[in-house]
């Protein structure tokens, strides 16, 4: 591990919301606090009501609180891969030391000059993954920092996901009484601690299957290069069951846990067990071989779905196959009925720590492992910018004003938006520029 300390993880889930307090010393993960609540307010992944999800929030850190006996108040916090965009971006700076060594500040700008790209309104950046510094176009560097050069570029993954559901899970963390340290797409979280390093360079194909939804992921050069997310999930056979077996779902979900198998031809019609029905005195006796053709019928139309996505990117062809995990996949015949759809290798993740053997805590540790791994390069891009920038529209962009380019393509109203500077328009410089020329040029077109 490259950091040393504390760590909270916060995984805002569908069905449960988990908090995972660990920390690092002599390179070894101790957890030493988990809170564990169930989830109100969300709905396949996404944020639907506010207050609902504070208080499970809450609840959770409280229980976390109580184990570890510290108090929390900055987390970690996953991003799930909801409409997630993944992009390259390129960002080059001229060094400003005299002597041009290349420092922290010069790291800083590169990455802001990465960062600055149009992007629709709706949606904003999570994340910019360093590729590579090229510095005076000697390429591959990992750290420019203390070397001798003239230009510094950066090539980069740009990571940016809708507006909506970030806001609204920074909105219910900062209601909580948190503050975030750091945010993480999860599929990325996920893959830091359940694949190695080979999987990820290689090409490895990462299945979450959640309560809400299940995400699909393929990570290749050690990069995240494909998300897919399909909006069903372990909620949806526990509600199978119910509507099937005409019980509730706090019923049908104790039946899919204990009695519940994903492979028919494995179970017998001779097993019976007994379920508590709605408008019924006595439990219904319901054989094994019934129930799992009820499961079976949903993983099937999840895993189809996934596969075909997965297909049009040729994703199944990578070398590494597929790892499952998510509380979804704690049904017993999971991997055996994804083998034989996806017709490659598949593997289950669950993690090892005393305590947290259960694939739903994936996602907690994950976003724990992925920044206690980030480079020291990644300490410093991220220090330049605590809080994510605002999307920005297609612009012209000019000495004092930033005049939106469907403003002028349209010829309407010109509305001028003060772009920050370390003095006001009464204080600015009378000199005529080249960039007051231009600017002086534009606005005698739209004249």
């Amino acid at each position: 591990m490259k950091n040393q300390g504390l760590f909270v993880s916060l995984d805002i889930g569908t069905t449960s919301i988990k908090v995972v307090v660990a920390e690092y010393i002599n390179n070894q993960l101790n957890i030493i606090g988990v809170g564990n609540e169930l989830s109100k307010g969300l709905n396949r992944g996404v944020i639907v009501d506010i207050d609902e999800t504070v208080e499970s929030i809450k609840r959770a850190v409280e229980q976390a609180e109580k184990k570890a006996n510290i108090s929390i108040s900055e987390v970690i916090v996953g991003i799930p891969g909801n409409q997630i965009s993944i992009e390259p971006c390129h960002g080059m700076y001229g060094v400003e030391n005299e002597n041009k060594e290349i420092t922290d500040k010069d790291v800083q700008n590169v990455f802001q000059a990465a960062r600055v790209r149009s992007l629709p309104p709706e949606r904003e950046i999570i994340s910019v993954i360093p590729e590579e510094f090229i510095v005076d176009g000697f390429d591959g560097i990992r750290d420019p920092r203390g070397m001798i050069g003239v230009r510094l570029e950066l090539y980069a993954s740009m990571i940016t996901g809708p507006k909506t559901i970030i806001h609204n899970i920074k909105r219910c963390v900062e209601r909580a009484g948190l503050r975030i340290r750091d945010m993480v797409v999860q599929p990325l979280a996920i893959a830091s601690i359940a694949m190695n390093k080979g999987e990820r360079d290689f090409g490895t194909i990462l299945i979450d299957l959640g309560g809400g939804q299940t995400t699909a992921s393929v990570l290749h050069d050690d990069q995240l290069k494909f998300v897919y997310v399909d909006p069903e999930g372990g909620s949806l056979v526990t509600k199978d069951i119910s509507v099937i077996l005409n019980t509730t779902m706090e019923n049908a979900e104790h039946t899919k846990r204990e009695f519940g198998y994903a492979i028919p031809e494995d179970t017998s019609d001779d097993e019976f067990f007994p379920v508590a029905v709605i408008g019924k005195e006595e439990p219904v006796k319901v054989d094994e071989k019934y129930l799992s053709e009820i499961i079976e019928a949903r993983l099937v139309q999840i895993f189809e779905n996934v596969k075909q996505a997965l297909d049009r990117v040729e994703a199944r062809e990578l070398p590494g196959g597929i790892i499952i995990t998510g509380g979804g996949s704690a049904i017993p015949g999971v991997i055996e009925l994804a083998e034989e759809i996806f017709e490659v290798n598949v593997k289950h993740y669950i993690p090892e720590q005393m305590g947290m053997r259960n694939p739903i805590f994936a996602t907690s540790l994950g976003l724990i492992k992925y920044i206690g791994e980030q480079d020291d390069i990644y300490q410093v891009a991220k220090d330049r910018l605590p809080s994510q920038p605002k999307a920005q529209t297609q612009t012209y962009v000019q000495t004092q004003k930033v005049v939106p380019l469907q403003q002028k393509q349209e010829k309407a109203v010109k509305t001028e938006v003060h772009a920050p500077t370390d003095y006001s328009d009464a204080e600015a410089p009378k000199k005529n520029s080249f960039f007051d020329q231009a600017k002086q040029f534009i606005q005698s077109i739209f004249e």
